[in-house]
């Protein structure tokens, strides 16, 4: 197994925790630690397919670090708003 397997795995041990961290309401899906996970997550899974190029699964990964950033980028907004 490469690194850029175990990157792949840890990408989706990631994902898969936090969205069942959220679902049974120990982590509310639209906070920093969520949606750093998800980033992190997916970030992880598209670093994999750098090696094993998947089209379909780049795209579902990058939208998906995508909404996670902009979930990210928007909480800081607010904070500085407010801050």
């Amino acid at each position: 197994m490469s690194p850029f397997d175990i990157a792949g795995l840890v990408g989706v041990a990631l994902i898969l925790a936090g969205y069942a961290a959220a679902t049974m309401g120990g982590l509310h899906p639209k906070s920093a630690p969520s949606l750093l996970i998800n980033f992190l997550g997916a970030g992880l899974i598209l670093l994999s397919l750098t090696r094993k190029f998947n089209l379909s699964a780049a795209i579902v990964e990058a939208a998906w670090a995508m909404i996670a950033l902009i979930g990210l980028v928007r909480l800081g907004i607010g904070r500085l708003r407010r801050g």
